[in-house]
């Protein structure tokens, strides 16, 4: 007889948060057959990926600078897929933030001032915005598919800013290369551990943390976002807007995105290029989910995954590993999440079909 899935009458509390624990051990097991079959010793491949970038402090700080863009993105996202609003598009909206605080760090290039930093942050976080306003108007005026049009714009917010570092934003003195000037000490975030590249940015990405778990459980709009996620129709009686709860989470994530976009430029990279990020806004679906769409889950699920990232440079160094094993390393994570959170809904059951759900 073929299994089929029977709905449990009471899900697992628990099983919920263990989940993505549960999901990190399979993934680390296939893992070990991934290489196996590369033929890489396991224990070599999984201590460099997870042992080996945290044994100095500038494996630390650099696992603060990978988390802090994931974790900015990933919170704001959160909120979104539990309102039901699904914000793909993070990556475009980091990408057109990371241009707006470019363009600010390239005008006041001759410039010093104190007011650099703060104008950069401010036009990273009205570029992504704006893009996601798109999102947002398509939604609410046309009721367009919000996963195929944020989609959609990332590709156009990539395609914009290759078009800028080929053209306007060039550095002229660049012998023709495609990216910007090298921006000026006022337009670079100040480091919290010198000899490191950790910067301010982390504070900011653990104030959202902050400003994430106080909207979801102290305000009126956190309880909307629990409602319209949970029971879209008594969002709707309670006279909640669920327009105005689509506007405020794609608002919201877009801001941050585009926050986080301003912040990479103006850290870590200190320029544009025609690459600003390496899928940090796709990376941060998979850490607001495995962080169970709450803010504090969404700190340990991006420090986890930021540290997929340091793991895989670290294993292409020392294993000659294509970097392609990080993603291989993420997607397995989110497959094994999902499969668990089926499980924790659905019970496996063989023979004959059963009710929808299951009186015992």
């Amino acid at each position: 007889m073929w299994p089929h899935l029977v709905r449990r009458r009471l899900p697992s509390k628990a099983m919920v948060y263990l989940s993505p624990v549960l999901a990190l051990v399979l993934s680390m097991l296939a893992g070990i057959i991934l290489f196996l079959i590369m033929g890489v010793s396991p224990l070599g491949a999984l201590h460099a990926f997870f042992i080996e970038p945290l044994s100095s402090v500038y494996g630390l700080a650099e696992l603060g600078v990978k988390a802090t863009p994931l974790v900015l993105i990933g919170v704001a996202l959160a909120l979104g897929f539990k309102a039901g609003v699904w914000n793909i598009g993070a990556e475009g909206q980091l990408t057109m933030g990371a241009i707006c605080g470019g363009v600010v760090a390239l005008y006041f290039y001759d410039r010093e001032g104190f007011y650099i930093i703060p104008l950069m942050l401010g036009a990273g976080v009205f570029g992504g915005v704006a893009w996601a306003a798109i999102v947002a108007f398509l939604r609410v005026r046309f009721n367009a598919n919000e996963i195929l049009t944020s989609l959609m714009l990332s590709y156009v917010a990539g395609l914009l800013l290759n078009m800028l570092m080929h053209g306007p934003l060039k550095d002229p003195d660049g012998f023709n290369f495609p990216e910007s000037r090298q921006f000026s000490d006022s337009a670079l975030l100040p480091l919290l551990q010198e000899g490191t590249r950790l910067h301010i940015g982390a504070i900011i990405a653990l104030a959202a943390v902050a400003l994430g778990w106080l909207i979801l459980s102290r305000t009126l709009l956190g309880y909307q976002i629990k409602v319209a996620g949970s029971a879209p129709a008594a969002c709707e009686h309670a006279g909640f807007s669920h327009a105005k709860i689509i506007w405020t989470t794609l608002l919201l994530g877009g801001g941050m995105a585009g926050l986080a976009g301003t912040i990479e430029v103006a850290g870590p990279i200190g320029q544009l290029l025609p690459n600003i990020s390496p899928g940090y806004g796709f990376t941060a679906i998979i850490v607001a989910y495995v962080g169970r769409l709450h803010p504090l889950g969404v700190l340990f699920a991006g420090l986890l995954l930021a540290l997929t990232y340091l793991g895989g440079e670290t294993a292409q160094i020392q294993l000659n590993l294509p970097v392609a094993v990080t993603g291989v390393f993420q997607g397995l994570l989110l497959f094994f999440l999902l499969a668990s959170d089926v499980l924790i809904l659905y019970r496996l059951q063989f023979g004959m079909a059963a009710p929808a759900v299951e009186t015992s």
